[in-house]
């Protein structure tokens, strides 16, 4: 005995999915966007320390979580901030992070290495 969908002729053809991952920065570099969050979470297994998170509306109103680089931040509710790309390996969903000294969100202080990723001029205190 033949099934049902042996005896039709024309089978239902099946989309073909893309591989391409839909980002929310849409192919750019940056994007402004809105703080509605501000958390911890704790990182995968092997690692143990509270990294600080932010839940971030973006001006195209997708909504992603964030990173925020660095020690210490002001950051909190409705404060604009820039994201960028850049996973953290040890958040899951993490796909973003938050550039310093940008907006709402002030650079670290008494940086001396690594300058550039955290927002502090050279000749800053």
């Amino acid at each position: 005995m033949s099934t049902a969908n042996q005896i039709i002729k024309y089978k239902r053809k099946t989309k073909l999915k893309n591989n391409i991952k839909k980002t929310a920065l849409q192919k750019c570099p940056q994007k402004k966007g809105l703080c509605e969050k501000v958390y911890m979470r704790n990182p995968k297994k092997p690692n143990s320390a509270c990294r600080k998170v932010a839940d971030v509306i973006l001006s195209s109103k997708k909504k992603v979580i964030c990173h925020i680089p660095g020690i210490r931040h002001t950051l909190q509710k409705f404060s604009n901030v820039l994201i960028r790309g850049g996973r953290v390996k040890d958040l899951p969903g993490v796909k973003y992070r938050l550039v310093r000294g940008k907006y709402d969100l002030r650079a670290v202080l008494n940086r001396k290495n690594a300058r550039s990723k955290y927002g502090k001029k050279k000749g800053d205190r």
